[in-house]
């Protein structure tokens, strides 16, 4: 089975009080998610990463690139992404 993909969609810029402008993750955070090896881990991962990004607001572009990252990689993704 291959892996949940890192959420990262590669925007990295720093920008909002230490997180990422693309995906909300902090640089701990992206260390974080690469040590992570169970995709239910990655999963729960991706849910928390969520509602840091819903209490956040303004990372509306996020779902649909990460849920083509995930197509492309043939990996269906974690949770529902439809807004």
């Amino acid at each position: 089975m291959p892996k949940t993909p890192s959420p990262c969609i590669d925007v990295c810029k720093y920008k909002r009080a230490g997180h990422c402008i693309g995906c909300s993750m902090t640089k701990a955070q992206k260390s974080l998610f690469k040590q992570l090896r169970k995709n239910g881990h990655r999963d729960g991962f991706i849910t928390m990463l969520i509602a840091q990004q819903n209490q956040m607001g303004g990372f509306g572009g996020w779902p649909g690139a990460y849920a083509k990252k995930c197509r492309k990689k043939g990996v269906k993704p974690p949770i529902d992404l439809a807004p």
